[in-house]
């Protein structure tokens, strides 16, 4: 059972600083990892709102058609090298060509974050990679609550969100990446704070 209080946005800057440090000559890398629907993207997109310059990439973007977990080395390889590099980058994953996906995954030059969203984002393969990694945590009732807004908003068919959770699950168990992690966020918070400057975290 964890602790939870209420963190300032300051707080929360303040400590994905410290976490990814001052790389030279290139952006530090973040990686937001946690269950599906814990709160991972929102969690994102709060962070990158208060960072100046920040850029978040999601791993199902990278993910799109091609496998639910197994995307690794389309990761490294096509963002994160060339990112610590401190190159710009601008990549389509292999199906977005196949598919005709318009567009592609950007991390724009001047980036002074970089924010990789997703389940499995901080797995220990890609720890080479990564200066930091933020666990978001939630209870599995939401999570089930919101696994069931999405499928019935036509996100994923049910069938998809089984084979999916057949993955997730004993991956998520066998990584156990929040041991690795910096701190740990709640995604969908029962403690009262304003979602609009604060954050839930683990004490």
């Amino acid at each position: 059972m964890r602790s939870w209080r209420v963190a300032t946005a300051d707080e929360v800057r303040t400590r994905v600083r410290r976490a990814v440090g001052e790389p030279a000559g290139r952006p530090p890398v973040l990686a937001v990892d946690g269950r599906g629907s814990a709160g991972k993207s929102t969690f994102a997109r709060r962070l990158a709102e208060m960072w100046d310059g920040a850029a978040v990439v999601h791993t199902d973007d990278i993910a799109w058609r091609h496998s639910v977990l197994d995307w690794t080395t389309l990761l490294g390889e096509g963002v994160l090298a060339p990112v610590r590099a401190g190159e710009a980058v601008s990549y389509r994953p292999p199906q977005w060509d196949v598919a005709g996906r318009p567009g592609a995954v950007e991390v724009p030059a001047g980036c002074t974050l970089l924010i990789v969203e997703g389940v499995g984002a901080g797995r220990r393969e890609l720890a080479p990679l990564l200066d930091a990694v933020v666990w978001v945590e939630a209870e599995q009732h939401d999570v089930d609550r919101r696994n069931a807004e999405r499928v019935a908003a036509g996100e994923m068919t049910p069938e998809d969100f089984a084979a999916w959770m057949a993955e997730e699950n004993p991956f998520v168990e066998a990584e156990r990446t929040w041991e690795r992690a910096a701190f740990v966020i709640a995604g969908w918070p029962a403690v009262p704070h304003d979602p609009s400057a604060e954050f839930v975290i683990c004490c």
